[in-house]
């Protein structure tokens, strides 16, 4: 989560407000889950780190999921 708030931190309070919508949620939810270090579901996680352009990745959000094995069943899905 750490990573999530320096993202936040480096952001002005409209991109915060921008970023969040984009993720479908909300600046204020960032923060608290970042306060109370929630576990974000997955797809929030996913739409994170898609619109940070990968400043803040998934596995810095979720180190508990083996995204690689997730990112590595997509790619062979999209080869198929």
């Amino acid at each position: 989560m750490d990573k999530l708030r320096q993202y936040l931190n480096s952001l002005s309070l409209c991109e915060q407000l921008d970023y969040a919508r984009r993720c479908g949620t909300t600046a204020g939810y960032l923060r608290k889950a970042i306060s109370v270090a929630q576990k974000l579901k997955l797809d929030l996680c996913v739409r994170l780190d898609r619109a940070s352009a990968g400043a803040v990745r998934c596995e810095d959000l979720r180190p508990d999921v083996d995204w690689a094995y997730l990112r590595q069943s997509q790619s062979q899905k999209e080869v198929a």
